[in-house]
């Protein structure tokens, strides 16, 4: 069996990022796993899966929101009440008794929410209801009408992201990525499709590009710059979401951003002109998620396609669902040992131990 870690050494050599000195540079990606509390806090189940999954050079923790209105999903994390603090807190003192390192990826689900699961009419950048069903705790539903962001809910919103960063440092996180991804909020004030304001916040790029760029400069003078990462999908139709403009969007962005501890792209393809484009725009330290097959996981963990983004430039690569289903998933691309498949069934609002916390490592479950 051919060892992992000869054929592929920059892999797993040290990076730096932000004010930490990564081990390797397999981080584990953001992923939504519904287990929290209805209320939003992070049980003992989510601070046993993610100890299992230390080994990662980084876990950036899933999506957790800034106040109550952007909730997305029922059982989905929170991070601006006292309990969300405390809760959050078990988990990364668990991680980090196993030697690992978190951010915490903050999310404002704008109009991809509903009534039924947050209590709340949600708000977004334009009216524009999400053009699919949504989960709420009944099941499937259809997507309602958010209300228009007056200037207040902005300004607020911006605040939401400050304090809600504030509380991640307070919850031991070394730091957090601010979602502007995935047809979330961020991306929805970003996208023609959905952004159609005609005051300081829509129509041209500057415009667009505006409410993100305040979020961010926010949560960055809030904990420092150097403790904020960016999450962007450029091509993304996630949530329905239609840029319009891409090519011109992320160079405005990023020519607006500095000092940050990475930008991180999701969705990445190392041929697009749009990611080369943001590789020599971007004079940080770049994180790449790279477009895995739908069905399976590669037998090599995604090895290979990380190695084709840090060919094309990425200083990091992010990996989500080879994690999700291999708690020891680092020591399985450094030996050349098979991978467990993602039992799909379990992923998402069901609930429980089962495809979450049990998932075997090479010697054992966990």
């Amino acid at each position: 069996m051919t060892n992992a870690a000869t054929s592929s050494p920059k892999l797993f050599e040290t990076v730096a990022l932000g004010p930490l000195t990564l081990p390797h540079r397999i981080v584990m990606a953001p992923l939504t796993r519904n287990r929290a509390t209805p209320e939003g806090v992070p049980t003992p189940l989510m601070a046993t899966y993610y100890a299992q999954r230390a080994s990662a050079a980084l876990i950036i923790a899933e999506a957790s929101t800034p106040n109550p209105v952007g909730q997305t999903y029922p059982n989905i994390t929170a991070i601006h009440s006292p309990a969300h603090v405390a809760g959050w807190r078990r988990v990364t003192d668990a991680v980090r008794a196993e030697g690992g390192r978190m951010f915490l990826q903050i999310q404002h689900g704008g109009r991809a929410g509903h009534p039924d699961t947050s209590g709340l009419t949600p708000v977004a950048p334009s009216p524009i209801a999400l053009p699919e069903t949504i989960h709420t705790p009944a099941g499937r539903v259809p997507s309602v009408v958010p209300r228009e962001m007056t200037a207040d809910d902005i300004a607020s919103t911006v605040a939401d992201f400050a304090s809600a960063a504030r509380n991640a440092i307070e919850a031991g996180f070394e730091g957090v990525e601010v979602h502007s991804a995935n047809g979330h909020l961020l991306h929805q004030f970003l996208a023609q499709g959905t952004n159609r304001r005609t005051d300081g916040y829509g129509g041209s790029v500057d415009h667009r590009i505006r409410f993100v760029v305040e979020v961010t400069e926010a949560v960055a003078a809030a904990i420092g710059p150097d403790r904020v990462g960016l999450r962007v999908s450029p091509w993304s139709t996630v949530n329905g979401v239609e840029e319009g403009d891409t090519e011109e969007i992320y160079p405005a962005l990023l020519g607006a951003l500095a000092g940050l501890a990475y930008l991180h792209v999701g969705y990445a393809d190392p041929e697009d002109p749009v990611f080369q484009r943001i590789r020599k725009d971007w004079p940080g330290t770049l994180i790449a998620n790279p477009v895995l097959p739908k069905d399976r996981i590669p037998e090599d963990g995604g090895l290979a396609h990380g190695e084709r983004l840090l060919a094309a430039g990425a200083d990091v690569i992010a990996l989500g669902r080879p994690f999700l289903a291999n708690p020891d998933l680092i020591r399985r691309m450094r030996t050349g040992a098979p991978v467990n498949q993602v039992r799909d069934a379990y992923m998402m609002y069901v609930g429980g131990e089962t495809g979450y916390t049990d998932y075997p490592a090479l010697d054992g479950v966990g």
